[in-house]
């Protein structure tokens, strides 16, 4: 669902990745954007991606208050990923 919902946004337009810093694992820590569409929002929105807080604090302010605020209208909706009683983030998945 997630990887449909991104392809109907982005395959066949523009993207750029605005970034600036790697991760340890030296993955680009950045932003999609689509003819200036912010992806990673939609993708939150829509309930088919997490706000992952651990980097908030290297976001822009507006980006990590709009990610907030997405994630919770999504949780509180039940949409996409939020459906499942049984939800575990991926970042507690991983450490099982």
């Amino acid at each position: 669902m997630s990887k449909q919902h991104l392809a109907e946004l982005a395959f066949g337009r523009d993207v750029t990745v605005q970034w600036d810093k790697r991760d340890r694992y030296q993955r680009i820590l950045g932003k999609v954007l689509v003819d200036r569409v912010d992806a990673n929002l939609e993708q939150i929105r829509a309930g088919l991606a997490w706000h992952y807080k651990h980097y908030a604090r290297d976001q822009q302010p507006t980006d990590r208050i709009l990610y907030a605020e997405a994630e919770e209208a999504a949780s509180h909706s039940g949409v996409g990923l939020w459906r499942d009683p049984a939800l575990i983030p991926p970042w507690d998945f991983r450490r099982k």
